[in-house]
């Protein structure tokens, strides 16, 4: 039995529950409680300034992008993807090259505060085997298309791919699978269809980029006359465990069907900004009582994993948009990137409380940018940034500690990164 204790002067339960000077006891894999007096006998990690909150949860990631970050900058969308990525893609993208990018998403992740990620992509098992090395939890689901894919060549057995994966990781304890159908515009009826059924089959998330552009929303009616949102409805593909990425570009109505229909948005505030794909309604989408998680996306359109710097991003992007400062107030920005988050993956986690999973995040009270403190959750939304992390736990087990990754050579993994983006280079 491992057990060990963590300080903070400000432990955050939750996004709108705040306890002074307390230790947060973890027992094996959960918080056994969290007490006033210095538990006895027990290693104490943090320290008497510290920040204590629940780990990040990242719910829309494509972590081996972490290999084309800044291959393709400046771009719209459509432009970016087709002329720019899907030829990297075919190119480039194999097992390896998935396994050595997840890595070092999985270490960037860990290292600025984010224990959980949600990933959708290709040889979507080495992105697991990335993530259980680092000690990360992960959400896998292997990219669903109607044309071949680095990993699938055959578009006809994309379904019983995902099942087999959904299958292969039923029973760890770190890794989860998702139905992954990429986009209304990559997928026939019947993959889309499929995937959804298959989803509710296994009770497992189906996630899908949705409405990200007003392109996106043009085409759908050009060739189905409905929204994507409604498209999708009609389907079939809408429910409590659908976990649509983006949703930029929606009407009042599509807005009233997610609603009605219990899906999740993850919002990728950072990314849509960088394509210039648009600003979601966030503010319309929680006043209808959407859910709405954050999520990062890929490397190559934000380009960094940091949830901490997402979320200042996303409480005053929305300000800005609506001339009000009252907007995605930093408590509710706090709860997208916990609670909210897992919500979406229903997971018992995204808040520290005597039984919850202990995930958890150490902020450095001693840092320039932390000091002073009049209210910790406005701190870890507008001051906070992932070099702030100084300790990370996911599970019960010390991923990081004084700001190193415990479970990994980070030297020899930038290394071989660092080769691998020579080879690219040179097949350019």
């Amino acid at each position: 039995m491992s057990r060990f204790a963590i300080q903070g002067a400000y432990v955050i339960k939750s996004a709108h529950e705040i306890v002074e000077n307390a230790y947060v006891v973890v027992e094996d894999q959960r918080i056994k409680e969290i007490v006033s007096a210095k538990p006895e006998g027990l290693e104490i990690l943090g320290g008497p300034h510290d920040i204590v909150l629940p780990g990040l949860i990242n719910t829309h990631s494509h972590a081996a992008m972490t290999l084309f970050r800044g291959l393709a900058d400046d771009l719209p969308l459509m432009n970016w993807l087709n002329d720019h990525i899907f030829p990297a893609e075919a190119k480039h993208v194999d097992a390896d090259f998935v396994y050595l990018g997840s890595l070092l998403a999985a270490w960037e992740m860990a290292r600025s505060g984010t224990t959980a990620f949600c990933d959708g992509y290709f040889f979507e098992d080495q992105v697991a085997r990335a993530a259980k090395e680092v000690g990360l939890r992960v959400w896998l689901g292997e990219g669903l298309l109607k044309f071949p894919t680095p990993s699938n060549p055959d578009p006809s057995s994309m379904l019983k791919q995902a099942r087999d994966l959904a299958l292969r990781w039923q029973d760890d304890e770190l890794v989860r699978a998702t139905v992954f159908p990429h986009a209304i515009y990559t997928c026939t009826p019947e993959i889309l269809s499929g995937a959804a059924e298959l989803a509710r089959e296994l009770n497992i998330p189906l996630q899908i980029h949705l409405s990200e552009t007003q392109f996106e929303v043009e085409q759908a009616y050009r060739e189905h006359g409905l929204s994507p949102v409604a498209y999708l409805d009609r389907l079939g593909c809408l429910g409590p465990n659908t976990l649509a990425a983006h949703c930029v570009a929606l009407s009042p109505d599509d807005i009233e069907l997610l609603a009605a229909r219990g899906v999740t948005v993850a919002h990728n505030a950072e990314s849509n900004m960088k394509l210039a794909s648009g600003i979601a309604p966030l503010p319309e989408l929680l006043a209808a009582g959407v859910n709405v998680s954050l999520g990062t996306d890929g490397c190559a359109s934000n380009n960094n994993l940091d949830l901490l710097g997402e979320l200042a991003s996303v409480a005053t992007l929305h300000k800005a948009r609506a001339l009000d400062a009252t907007v995605v107030s930093a408590p509710s920005a706090l709860a997208m990137a916990t609670i909210n988050g897992a919500r979406a993956l229903n997971f018992a986690g995204g808040k520290l409380e005597a039984g919850a999973p202990a995930d958890l995040v150490v902020l450095d009270g001693d840092a320039p940018n932390l000091v002073p403190v009049y209210n910790p959750v406005s701190h870890v939304v507008y001051a906070a940034s992932g070099p702030n992390a100084k300790h990370v736990v996911v599970n019960g087990q010390i991923v990081v500690r004084d700001f190193r990754c415990q479970t990994i050579d980070e030297e020899a993994l930038l290394n071989e990164c660092r080769q691998l983006a020579n080879h690219i280079r040179a097949k350019a």
